[in-house]
Order: C-alpha cells, then structure tokens, then sequence
C-alpha cells in the first residue's frame, strides 16, 4: 500500500497571525476528502507572505515524501503576494496550462480573475498548484484543472491517485489505466 501525503499551504500573514481563521486550507482538504478514494494524509502549514518563508515550506514539503502540494492566497497583484516567484523558484518544470485553465474558469464568475497569477509546477515527484485565496474560488479551481493531476503524478513517477467519480473523473489514456491494478 502506497503512503500518499497531500500538502496543504496557506499563505496569508494575517491568518498566519491569527487575525482571522484560515478558511482555505480547511476547504482545499473538504476538497480532496470528497475527490479521492485512497487513503492519504494531510500535512497542512499556514504560513506568512514571506518567500523565503514559502519556499521552504514547499521544499520541506516535498522531502517530506508529498506527491502533491496545494496552495492558497498569495497569488494576486498586492506587493506582499509573491507564493508565484515562491513557487517558480522552487519547481524543476513549470505546467502553465493549469494556470490557464484556472483563470479561464475564475473569469466566468469575477472579472478580476485577470489579476491572479497562480502558477503550477513539478519539483521533483511532486505536483504544486497555486489556488485562489477564496474557498468558493478554490473549488471551483480544483474542478476544473484536478481531473489531469493524478495522470500528471502517474507521469512524474508519483502514487496511483483514484478519483471518487462521482464527485471529480480523472483522466488517463488508455494504456495508462493498467497502474491501478500493477
């Protein structure tokens, strides 16, 4: 059996504070909770806007044996939001099309979507997306870009990672199917 750990970052300093409850590392968990039929485990941080700060995190994160990262907050136009060059200057690979996708799906719902520069990459065996800071927002991201991450982790050499289908459907080629029952 596969020892799956998921990271959850939230990066906001009055959160990291404790001037306001954290509400989106808490909803990127309900999230995975319903979209995945494995057994994982959470490792959960909630750091301040500070890069050196997010950056060591994602690394400790990685060597920590996560497959995939989540982050959320951080990532608009506001000095203080730098999880995006936090983010960039800690993966080996940078996938644009998650961020693509995820500002194409937040545009149906805010004009100010535009402002968000949330990035994806791989560092090693490990998958980070950058999320919105807003639950419902995170939500809506995840759906949109999630069903192409347990094929990307397949790809990086990470754990088999099975989707509640009623909830989210991944998508793997067909030949890729076969892992699940290797």
């Amino acid at each position: 059996m596969q020892n799956i750990k998921i990271g959850f970052v939230t990066i906001s300093d009055r959160a990291s504070s404790g001037v306001y409850q954290d509400l989106g590392g808490p909803a990127m968990q309900e999230w995975i909770k319903q979209a995945l039929n494995n057994n994982w485990q959470a490792v959960s941080k909630l750091i301040p806007d500070e890069q050196s700060v997010i950056e060591q995190t994602l690394i400790e994160l990685v060597d920590h044996g996560c497959c995939l990262i989540l982050t959320t907050g951080g990532t608009g136009p506001a000095k203080r939001d730098v999880t995006p060059e936090a983010t960039i200057a800690v993966c080996d690979k940078l996938l644009d099309g998650f961020a693509e996708q995820m500002r194409a799906v937040s545009l149906k719902y805010v004009p100010t979507a535009i402002l968000s520069r949330q990035v994806a990459g791989i560092r090693g065996t490990c998958l980070i997306i950058n999320l919105p800071g807003k639950p419902s927002a995170i939500g809506e991201c995840l759906e949109a870009v999630f069903p192409a991450v347990p094929y990307c982790i397949d790809l990086i050499e990470g754990p088999f990672l099975e989707t509640n289908e009623a909830f989210v459907k991944a998508f793997r080629p067909k030949h890729a199917k076969q892992k699940a029952d290797a």
